[in-house]
């Protein structure tokens, strides 16, 4: 079992290193239907890992002067309480549950979906903002908004583990439309940061990590980023957006059915 989870550490980690989406709404998805994990553990050990590969994209963005910290800063005001409530919650009732079960798995369900939804209309959106500017919110409201959709992203990812990739994404180009692509991808790996951290360290309070399973995981995980970070330039973005949007959209449904 141990070299199916590292064959799939590098299945997730070769099409992150190619679409550039977040590991948690392929990753979670695989651990709870492929390998039968119980959801609160895919969920932790999922943070755990993200955790990790995030803070090593994280020094090469800074590296690269591509992070927004002013943003990242506003986005950590809503996510960081979020996930500690979320923690919170989950604790006083029962993170290992039939019924809290159930509805972690309707959340990882739901959070692939809109990780559909960002993978298929984040160009379009940008599109329109930027044809739109009087659209586009300022000042007081930009910074409420970007705090509100923090701690959304924290609840979201604290429950399933997912959405700090491509839906944080999205919502950086809806609230920052000027934003460069890479000042997207580092402002959303920056944040992204601790927050997964303090949801991980959250899970592990909860008894919710395999620590085998996400040595396993990284094992794989490493190699396949770097080689599909290195072949992302041959392979259409617009054909790989689209068949990882068809089985994430296959994924949720056999989630919810």
């Amino acid at each position: 079992m141990t070299v199916s989870y590292v064959v799939s550490g590098f299945a997730v980690g070769l099409l992150v290193g190619l679409t550039g989406v977040g590991g948690g709404s392929l990753m979670t998805p695989l651990l709870t239907l492929l390998f039968g994990i119980h959801p609160s553990v895919a969920v932790g050990t999922d943070l755990a890992f993200a955790s990790a590969t995030k803070t090593a994209g994280t020094f090469a963005h800074r590296f690269k002067g591509t992070v927004r910290w002013d943003i990242v800063k506003r986005l950590c005001l809503g996510a960081l309480p979020a996930a500690v409530v979320t923690t919170l919650l989950l604790k006083h009732f029962g993170a290992v549950s039939e019924s809290i079960s159930i509805f972690i798995r309707y959340s990882i369900a739901i959070s692939v979906f809109l990780t559909v939804i960002a993978l298929l209309f984040k160009g379009k959106l940008q599109a329109w903002l930027n044809a739109n500017p009087d659209q586009q919110l300022q000042g007081t409201e930009l910074t409420r908004a970007t705090i509100i959709a923090g701690a959304v992203l924290g609840t979201l990812v604290t429950v399933s583990s997912i959405g700090a990739g491509a839906v944080g994404a999205t919502l950086l180009v809806l609230l920052y439309p000027r934003l460069t692509p890479a000042e997207i991808a580092g402002t959303d790996i920056a944040y992204a940061v601790p927050l997964t951290a303090i949801a991980a360290f959250g899970h592990w309070w909860l008894g919710s990590i395999d620590w085998a399973l996400l040595g396993a995981l990284l094992l794989g995980s490493v190699p396949g980023i770097t080689i599909g970070s290195l072949a992302a330039r041959a392979v259409p973005e617009k054909f790989l957006r689209g068949l990882l949007a068809i089985t994430l959209t296959s994924v949720a449904l056999k989630l919810v059915w």
